[in-house]
């Protein structure tokens, strides 16, 4: 069955969609089958594979609110085994339409069952709040992987993070684990990132990714083009820091896979 990792932190901009996005895209070039579900109304997940969040063919708001199975809506990127579940601002009546809904928690876990067989990884984009639909993914989950940038005001909302996560353990989900803390956004130069980085790694320990996604251009540059980094450009210092968290990721679950490995499937792309 596929492992279901939800990235989440309510603070925007911390590199949350960039990360499901590339290590989605990572983990396809490694010859994983991925599922990207893009819970987030923004829907830049969506674009950012280069899917049309508006075309015709369904999105998560007909699986959560009209019942549509997944299955149905799911949509092909350019990476062949990486396919994406899209997203768009109808998402944002679903927080709304699910509030009376039975087991209203349990939506999304109870529409992805019926797909986990079909896929070795399952990334979960959270949109950017601790609202129901960050809820459903976080009891959808089996992780949660954080990504922090590496600045004062994103320690001070990680605290109501883990509190959200212990509860859904609590209430909801006892199985949900935290499968790591990414730090990105990071410039070495800057002598505050190395201290939020110094104390992020010394409360999280080994949960912390030794990868730290750096400050790039490239890497900000790739979604208006609607391609993940790997296939914008491999060269870039977020595809080689995107590659590194991905063979991390895979070696803490016994896979193990190299760097020219990932550099060749996204070249033949």
């Amino acid at each position: 069955m596929a492992r279901i990792i939800a990235i989440s932190n309510q603070k925007g901009g911390v590199g949350k969609t960039t990360t499901a996005v590339n290590l989605g895209a990572c983990l396809a070039a490694a010859e994983q089958r991925v599922l990207l579900v893009d819970m987030d109304p923004q829907g830049n997940a969506t674009s950012g594979l280069g899917v049309d969040k508006h075309s015709d063919g369904g999105s998560l708001y007909d699986v959560l609110v009209h019942d549509e199975p997944i299955r149905n809506i799911v949509r092909q990127t350019e990476l062949s085994t990486l396919h994406v579940a899209p997203s768009n601002t109808d998402l944002v009546g679903a927080e709304v339409e699910l509030t009376s809904a039975l087991a209203r928690e349990h939506v999304l876990a109870d529409k992805i069952e019926a797909v986990e067989s079909d896929y070795d990884w399952i990334i979960i984009d959270c949109a950017p709040s601790l609202g129901l639909l960050t809820v459903n993914a976080l009891t959808a989950a089996d992780a949660v992987l954080i990504p922090l940038q590496t600045e004062y005001y994103a320690l001070e909302g990680l605290g109501e993070l883990t509190r959200t996560i212990r509860l859904i353990q609590r209430r909801l989900n006892p199985r949900l684990v935290l499968e790591g803390v990414l730090l990105t956004l990071y410039d070495g130069r800057n002598r505050l990132n190395q201290q939020v980085a110094a104390d992020v790694q010394r409360h999280f320990g080994d949960k912390v990714f030794e990868t730290i996604i750096p400050r790039n251009v490239r890497l900000g540059e790739a979604p208006s083009f609607g391609k993940p980094i790997i296939l914008y450009d491999i060269d870039a210092k977020g595809a080689q820091a995107y590659m590194g968290l991905t063979r991390e990721l895979l070696a803490r679950h016994g896979i193990q896979v190299s760097r020219q490995t990932l550099t060749n499937a996204a070249l033949s792309a």
